[in-house]
């Protein structure tokens, strides 16, 4: 499999003066058929199970790409021992339950990036979105995905937009009507590099993602 193209999302000025090495990248794919993961995928999550142990937990946090999350998520005002960098969360989610739990192809290829490389990568529906991504932050009485009836955020919070209105808070879950259901065709994969993490890391995780939604 061809490795996907990636596109560099847009940055709002704020954003970059204020947070050097913020960036966002994106890699438009034919949406996958919404199922369960074949073996092999199964069998990935239960060998990444195997490899992390409680003890592991402890040390996670001071290797490189989940430290340069920790280090951002504080230089915007949150406390990832409260609110979890996105690896920590997939981590603790393990020991809760004993394993990765297999939710469908899509969310298993998301996790299997995310444990793999430390780089957390959401999907969205292509075909909802009304140019490229990119990162700004969120203007007066603005509501999530555009939508009358979506979320309210609070002004100055930083979202993943597009040229219309905000689609996610950044780490967050995606508005509804922007997410990636059985009637996608096109979906739009992206990750969002800070300080302390390279192009390459962020590849890696979309590539992973990719090749393993190609899976048979």
């Amino acid at each position: 499999m061809s490795r996907p193209g990636l596109q560099a999302g847009w940055i709002a000025a704020a954003l970059r003066t204020e947070l050097p090495g913020l960036g966002l990248v994106s890699s438009e794919l034919p949406a996958p058929k919404l199922r369960r993961s074949p073996a092999g995928v199964r069998e990935h999550l239960d060998a990444l199970a195997v490899r992390f142990r409680g003890a592991d937990a402890l040390v996670l946090r001071q290797r490189p790409v989940p430290h340069a999350y920790r280090v951002f998520f504080r230089h915007v005002g949150l406390d990832p021992d409260v609110t979890r960098v996105p690896v920590e969360a997939a981590w603790m989610e393990r020991l809760v339950h004993g394993g990765f739990r297999s939710q469908g192809l899509l969310d298993d290829a998301l996790t299997i990036a995310l444990v793999e490389t430390g780089v957390p990568v959401w999907a969205l529906d292509a075909d909802t979105l009304d140019g490229p991504l990119g990162l700004r932050l969120a203007e007066e009485q603005e509501r999530l995905g555009g939508e009358a009836d979506g979320v309210a955020l609070p002004a100055g919070r930083i979202v993943v937009a597009d040229a219309t209105a905000p689609v996610a808070p950044l780490f967050d879950a995606a508005a509804v009507g922007r997410r990636v259901t059985r009637r996608t065709h096109r979906m739009l994969l992206f990750a969002v590099h800070v300080a302390g993490i390279s192009a390459m890391q962020i590849e890696e995780a979309l590539w992973m993602c990719a090749e393993t939604l190609g899976a048979r």
